[in-house]
């Protein structure tokens, strides 16, 4: 599946502007996590398989992960369920299907591989940096790291951008909270005019 193709199946299945762009924003965090990682693997000397940082493959991941929640009428014993019966359909590897299933663990609740920890930390950390550039001007370039970091810890704020799925995906990952939230806002101000902010 190409990145156009994923981009189709996407609006074709959700007309919620915002909605879209969440998965514009997981889609970029995933693309350049997907490289921060690599990178620190060729730097430690780690061996992993080449397969495992194929960034148009996490960048789908991140694209798709949200794409059947319209369709589920938020019924979330169906979400991802339906994305992955259309996937199917077109033919889309296990591992592409497995990992936009990751993200939600009452579907999946063991994540196999980096790329479905990424997609599991990804998830909300970009609804904590939307909601962080929104009080912030409706500008992603406004918002910091050391924002992210202190908002992190007050969880009225964003309350639906889950702490504990973010931790537990960043420690899978090897991250620092710091390190995440700094490879996080870099991603989405990558991609600031598409989201509108």
């Amino acid at each position: 599946m190409t990145r156009d193709e994923a981009y189709k199946l996407l609006t074709e299945m959700m007309s919620n502007q915002n909605l879209i762009k969440h998965g514009l924003a997981v889609e970029a965090i995933m693309r350049v996590l997907c490289k921060y990682l690599k990178d620190r693997s060729a730097t430690q000397g780690v061996p992993l398989e080449a397969s495992e940082f194929d960034a148009e493959e996490w960048a789908i991941v991140g694209l798709l992960h949200d794409a059947d929640y319209e369709v589920i009428d938020k019924n979330p014993q169906r979400h991802t369920l339906v994305t992955e019966e259309k996937l199917r359909a077109l033919g889309v590897s296990d591992r592409i299907i497995n990992g936009i299933k990751a993200h939600h663990s009452h579907i999946k609740p063991k994540r196999d591989n980096l790329m479905e920890s990424a997609v599991f930390a990804a998830d909300d950390m970009s609804g904590l940096i939307t909601a962080l550039a929104l009080v912030k001007d409706r500008k992603l370039a406004n918002v910091t790291a050391e924002n992210i970091l202190k908002k992190f810890n007050e969880k009225n704020f964003a309350a639906g951008a889950n702490r504990e799925q973010i931790t537990s995906g960043i420690k899978e990952l090897n991250l620092s909270l710091e390190e995440f939230a700094k490879i996080s806002l870099q991603a989405m101000q990558g991609i600031s005019d598409e989201l509108g902010l």
